[in-house]
């Protein structure tokens, strides 16, 4: 049935010029033979789209030509033929990276721009090849060698393409059309709070696989058990039924697994020596997976994560999360992170902070951000674009939303580090919303039921009551919400202690946002606005504050590092930053960094 349904699908992809990018991600593509397509590639800035749409505004990727368009990459055949572009003669930019960082006249911009890479393939019989994007910022258009694989939606999130039989032995060339406009039925939407960094943001590169490959596997602890490992090993392509060898040598694991004919065989089996992965002894196990074709290598992490009352459970202990939030974004660069350096730099930071957990907030962050927080130790909440004021009565939107959803959880299934699954940030009450993010809690547990699902629900205020009753909170397993007491409401930081909490659900508690913007290096008195002072005042009283929740069980404040928002105008203070960083964009450590530093000092000899 799955060779059928293969064959009718790639039918359907060559019968449909601009089919979709494939969502089933290759398990681990990195540990694969790949091609790098990182460096300099030639860009077109195409802010009228002439490069897809002829004059009447047609694409000319649906014309019946198909030729026309920027990814022709064509050269005038005589001196009478009129061609507008030239990539040859275009500039650079750098991949990984954005648009907005490289080139001063496009720090704003918002737009198409044309990607090219020219590169040399060695092409053998008997394999495959998938020309696979870490991320594209946000509808991006693909073609190889003139010819169009297809389109993704989603500036966050890794796609890939198969072009085994596309692929040319020797010269090829492939043409992204990358679109960062915002558009109300997206996800996101139109409003965010951070900056549209527009462009192919991380690694692309093809891999080489066997014919028939281990596509995908999950191998983790079952839900609230030690002793027992749990997954599953798929194959792909012409001979699925195989035997699959899974070896973890330092546990004592190996076993013979058998795919039946749809490619797939599940693991259940029980484990005696395990050293559990945790902030304090973050192991991680050489986990190798060979079938005849093909094999591969991981390391993985193993630990339980689950909710018993109000209280959190690391492997089977009571544990308080010490967090911070943070962006996918460097701030002494002012751009994405680019590097395995930059994404060490945040987590570094988080360590010295004392954190045991990170927020990787708004969307799915880089792969290798959790593989580093696998090897560093660090919890981690993860989290889809579903923020604000979404498209809630949209189908296709919710669809998008939940094709995000499932990337991220494929992808990362095996990170140990991940301990919540976010499906959503500050999203209003109302029923058509209600439904939205209740099917996404769903579909997050079917996936994955070994981690918590949650979002950053908001309080309203009555009196000095701060109230917690969203009916989202039934379908989640942690209270998660945003207060900004001290900065958008309840006057001063000397003022917060008065206000109480109102929550309505019996679970552990993780206080997801609180603080309030400071410019580094600006001192005054702990009442003034935009100082350190004020601050590390408001962190003091936040604790306090806070103190008074009994089932108080975590905490991520915003934010690690101050970073780059159109929102934030105030010419002074902000001048287009988000001052809430307890980090400056030149590196500088401001007042409070040492108050949360200290409490989490308290909190860890507590749950010692």
């Amino acid at each position: 049935m799955r060779k059928l349904h293969y064959i009718l699908f790639t039918i359907l992809l060559l019968s449909i010029k601009g089919a979709v990018a494939q969502t089933a991600l290759i398990q681990n593509i990195q540990a694969r033979k790949i091609l790098s397509l990182n460096g300099r590639w030639n860009y077109i800035v195409d802010p009228y789209e002439n490069g897809y749409y002829d004059y009447r505004h047609e694409a000319f990727d649906q014309s019946a030509s198909g030729t026309g368009g920027f990814y022709d990459d064509k050269k005038p055949k005589d001196k009478g033929e009129l061609i507008e572009y030239d990539f040859d003669y275009s500039p650079t930019l750098n991949v990984p990276g954005d648009w907005n960082s490289q080139v001063e006249k496009l720090e704003m911009y918002e737009g198409t721009v044309w990607y090219r890479r020219k590169f040399k393939a060695d092409v053998k019989a008997g394999k495959r090849y998938i020309l696979y994007f870490g991320a594209v910022n946000y509808e991006s258009h693909v073609y190889l060698n003139g010819k169009k694989l297809g389109t993704h939606k989603g500036g966050f999130n890794s796609f890939q393409f198969d072009v085994t039989g596309k692929l040319k032995d020797g010269e090829n060339f492939v043409v992204v059309k990358a679109d960062n406009s915002r558009k109300q039925d997206e996800i996101p939407t139109i409003n965010t709070d951070w900056w549209n960094y527009g462009g192919i943001t991380r690694d692309v590169f093809i891999a080489e696989v066997p014919d028939t490959y281990i596509a995908d596997y999950k191998v983790q602890l079952a839900k609230g058990d030690a002793a027992h490992l749990e997954g599953y090993v798929q194959l792909d392509g012409k001979d699925l039924s195989q035997t699959v060898t899974l070896n973890i040598p330092e546990a004592g694991v190996k076993i013979k697994l058998k795919t039946d004919g749809n490619g797939r065989a599940l693991i259940n089996l029980p484990v005696k020596k395990l050293s559990y992965w945790s902030p304090e002894n973050p192991k991680l196990y050489n986990v190798t997976l060979s079938s005849a074709s093909d094999n591969v290598a991981d390391r993985i992490g193993f630990r339980t994560i689950q909710v018993k009352g109000t209280d959190i459970l690391l492997n089977g202990k009571s544990v308080f999360l010490r967090g911070i939030s943070i962006h996918d974004e460097n701030p002494l660069l002012k751009g994405r992170n680019r590097s395995t350096g930059d994404l060490k730099m945040l987590l570094t930071w988080a360590k010295e902070m004392n954190c045991n957990y990170v927020r990787l907030a708004h969307y799915q962050h880089n792969e290798e951000m959790l593989r580093l927080a696998d090897e560093m130790g660090l919890m981690v909440w993860a989290e889809v674009p579903v923020y604000w004021t979404i498209s809630w009565e949209n189908a296709a939107t919710y669809q998008n939303a939940e094709n995000q959803l499932t990337g991220l959880i494929t992808r990362d299934a095996n990170r140990a580090s991940i301990v919540v699954w976010s499906i959503g940030n500050e999203t209003p009450v109302s029923e058509p919303r209600l439904k939205f993010m209740s099917s996404l809690a769903s579909k997050a547990r079917s996936l994955d039921n070994t981690r918590l699902v949650a979002a950053a629900l908001e309080v309203h205020r009555k009196g000095n009551e701060a109230i917690v009753d969203d009916p989202l909170g039934e379908k989640l397993d942690l209270v998660s919400f945003n207060e900004y007491a001290g900065w958008y409401w309840g006057g001063d930081p000397s003022g917060i202690t008065k206000y109480n909490f109102n929550i309505k659900y019996n679970k552990p508690v993780v206080i997801t946002e609180f603080g309030g913007d400071a410019l580094a290096g600006y001192h005054a008195d702990a009442n003034t606005r935009w100082s350190e002072e004020y601050q590390e005042a408001l962190y003091k009283n936040q604790i306090a504050m806070l103190g008074k929740i009994t089932a108080l069980r975590g905490m991520t404040p915003w934010i690690l590092a101050d970073f780059r928002s159109p929102r934030r105008q105030h010419p002074v203070y902000q001048n287009f930053w988000n001052r809430k960083g307890l980090v400056s964009e030149t590196g500088k450590k401001k007042l409070a960094f040492y108050v949360l530093k200290n409490f989490y000092d308290q909190v860890q000899l507590k749950y010692k």
